[in-house]
């Protein structure tokens, strides 16, 4: 039997038209409140988001430049490029860890309504953190083999997509459907990756089943009332 090997032609495509979905994705879901809040009236934001804003959507970009570097062949340019990525990737996960245990510390000692949600979501961003450093770390470091490094850095997207799904408009969003979403486009993309090449890639199947496997165990955990008062104490 002759088993068909992927074109790279689709491989490009797929992994740019992963790129600029995402992009597309977090431009539709921040609009009214980051890109285009002029033209909705809502209300300034604080200088720490602004940042957070800057940097969590230069990383997007970045994501869509180098895949599309990849798709015109420009390696060299791709790898050039690379060395600054990680420099802004350190970025992205500092500004998202202090932005989220700033908001969550805000809330709980203002001893408001909310704050045992910004504590639940505070310990789900921490975790998106950790995964996508050991996710860009790990793409780094198998930089010289294309097939595990372009795996790990789509599943960077994975990593920062419950933010983008959380604001989808509709008062029907609620965490379960956030987290089906996300294993939706993951199992998706593995998927399709798996079909094309007729077998499961170890970046896929060790990355995305840890991936998907601590985030289904964390959403439960992250809202019970242990984690919720020793969280609480902890930014008080």
């Amino acid at each position: 039997m002759t088993i068909r090997k992927p074109q790279p032609r689709f491989e490009r495509r797929f992994y740019l038209g992963i790129s600029f979905a995402f992009l597309a994705l977090v431009f539709w879901t921040f609009a009214r409140t980051f890109y285009l809040k002029g033209f909705f009236a809502t209300p300034a934001l604080s200088p720490l988001l602004d940042i957070h804003g800057v940097v969590m959507s230069g990383w997007v970009l970045l994501l869509v430049v180098q895949s599309s570097l990849i798709a015109a062949h420009r390696v060299r340019w791709h790898r050039r490029l690379g060395v600054f990525g990680v420099g802004w990737a350190v970025l992205v996960v500092i500004l998202g860890s202090v932005t989220t245990v700033h908001a969550a510390g805000r809330e709980v000692r203002g001893h408001t309504a909310q704050a045992a949600e910004f504590v639940t979501v505070m310990g789900l961003d921490l975790l998106q953190m950790v995964f996508f450093a050991c996710f860009v770390g790990a793409a780094v470091w198998w930089r010289r083999r294309p097939d595990y490094h372009k795996r790990l850095m789509l599943l960077t997207i994975a990593c920062l997509l419950p933010d983008a799904l959380a604001r989808l408009p509709g008062n029907f969003i609620t965490d379960p459907l956030i987290l089906l979403g996300m294993n939706g486009c993951v199992l998706a993309c593995v998927g399709v990756d798996t079909w094309r090449h007729r077998r499961l890639h170890p970046a896929f199947g060790w990355g995305g089943a840890v991936f998907l496997g601590a985030f289904n165990l964390a959403l439960p955990l992250m809202a019970t009332r242990g984690w919720v008062t020793f969280a609480s104490r902890w930014l008080s």
